[in-house]
């Protein structure tokens, strides 16, 4: 027979699991499935993840999916001009991608992996931010259908703008 913590302890989980199996109906606009996000115990542990885009870039969507399953609270902001924002948060002369995003006092430059975010977050170094430069093929809202990964660096950038490897990613 189990202990009554254990046994209480199963109890109480085979009564949640209802609840965090998908019995609950989708949302039914974007507005929903972000308060659905918002709401989730992971959500609630992680900073939200304001991105910066153009509102014609589709990669930049399935980067913000690709966080948002990660647990982030994502917000979105369509800009005219994304450059005056890598500006004003200092990401590098030649080290820019296509969206620029804003969490925690840092920011995330491209197509950073969650597990990159996450690492940054927990660690947290004096730094700007996380830079994956250009748009390398295979990284997170860059995947190609083969399953192919282009090798490629997430770099941290210093306070004084230098920047060292971060993580190695498709080697």
């Amino acid at each position: 027979m189990k202990p009554l913590p254990a046994l209480l302890s199963a109890v109480a989980l085979a009564a949640a699991l209802p609840a965090c199996a998908g019995n609950n109906p989708a949302p039914a606009s974007a507005a929903q499935a972000d308060v659905h996000v918002a709401a989730s115990p992971v959500a609630e542990t992680l900073p939200r993840l304001l991105v910066h885009k153009s509102p014609s870039c589709g990669c930049c969507v399935h980067w913000v999916e690709h966080m948002r399953e990660a647990g982030f609270p994502v917000e979105v902001r369509d800009v005219d001009d994304v450059h005056a924002v890598k500006e004003r948060v200092g990401v590098p002369t030649g080290k820019a991608s296509c969206h620029t995003a804003e969490i925690a006092g840092y920011f995330i430059e491209g197509h950073v992996p969650a597990t990159d975010v996450k690492r940054l977050l927990a660690e947290s170094p004096e730094a700007r931010g996380l830079t994956v430069p250009g748009m390398p093929a295979g990284s997170p809202g860059m995947e190609m259908p083969d399953g192919r990964i282009q090798p490629y660096a997430v770099e941290l950038v210093a306070t004084d703008g230098s920047s060292t490897e971060f993580s190695r990613h498709g080697d």
